[in-house]
């Protein structure tokens, strides 16, 4: 009984903010080490992680007549299985531009590498993940006619024309709260020291930021390219001047304002 009692406290124990900030600032000096070939190939692999999660949200949200009238079931769906991109990205190493956005900025603040690291590997991470996410919309959607049926096609394009029609500022405050809980779920996994417990944590934040209608760049470079090549009268300049950047930047500061410097202010020694 008590080797029993003992294996079972292992499993519910969680780092502390201490703890986790210090395995936030080991993950960024990992990542920081890597050469450049093996960063693009991670930061490509996170960009199809996250389309995976993406289409899997069309299909389960939106794959039931009644989902335009039944609004918060349909988000509910989509939220529940979105985040098995982050899960993906953080079980295998994969690079992701949203978390890069606060893992990297403690190390940073307190001199152990220069911000210009840090803007160089979010620039190569963006590239990948854009990459990763045109190859699985293109060949792994598009091309195989997943989303044949007449709701899912038609999801598909609505969510291109919703995300680019926004306003500018609508697009930068949303991508602020998509990545402030993204790095919140970065922050959990980090908390956790079993794998159940690093999946809740993972799995929480994300499935809250797409019911609430956050945007998020990296995703978005899956929704808006996909519903393109599937008929949405939605051009480049509008993805990416419309959406992307507002998103990118609200990203940003989600991640890098309210997670890596905020607990990079409140945890350190």
């Amino acid at each position: 009984m008590y080797y029993l009692c003992i294996y079972f406290s292992s499993m519910t124990r969680i780092n502390t903010p201490r703890e986790t900030l210090e395995a936030m600032r080991q993950s960024a000096a990992n990542k920081l080490r890597l050469p450049l070939p093996k960063t693009l190939l991670l930061a490509f692999m996170a960009g199809t992680f996250i389309a995976m999660g993406g289409l899997l949200s069309i299909m389960i949200g939106f794959g039931f007549p009644e989902a335009a009238h039944a609004p918060g079931v349909q988000r509910l769906l989509s939220g529940a299985v979105f985040p098995l991109g982050l899960v993906l990205v953080v079980f295998t190493g994969a690079e992701l531009f949203t978390g890069n956005n606060a893992v990297l900025v403690p190390g940073a603040l307190e001199g152990s590498y220069g911000w210009k690291q840090v803007f160089r590997n979010w620039g190569l991470v963006y590239a990948g993940n854009f990459a990763g996410a045109l190859f699985f919309a293109y060949f792994l959607v598009a091309l195989p006619d997943l989303l044949a049926a007449d709701l899912w096609r038609e999801a598909a394009c609505n969510i291109a024309r919703t995300k680019v029609s926004l306003p500018w500022t609508t697009v930068f405050l949303r991508g602020i709260g998509a990545n402030w809980l993204v790095c919140l779920a970065v922050w959990l996994g980090l908390c956790a020291t079993e794998t159940p417990g690093r999946i809740a944590g993972l799995f929480l934040p994300v499935a809250a930021f797409v019911a609430m209608g956050y945007e998020h760049c990296i995703a978005n470079m899956f929704f808006i390219p996909l519903g393109m090549m599937l008929g949405a009268e939605v051009t480049t300049t509008q993805l990416l001047a419309d959406n992307l950047l507002p998103a990118t930047l609200g990203n940003i500061a989600g991640g890098a304002l309210f997670v890596g410097m905020a607990h990079a202010y409140l945890w350190r020694k």
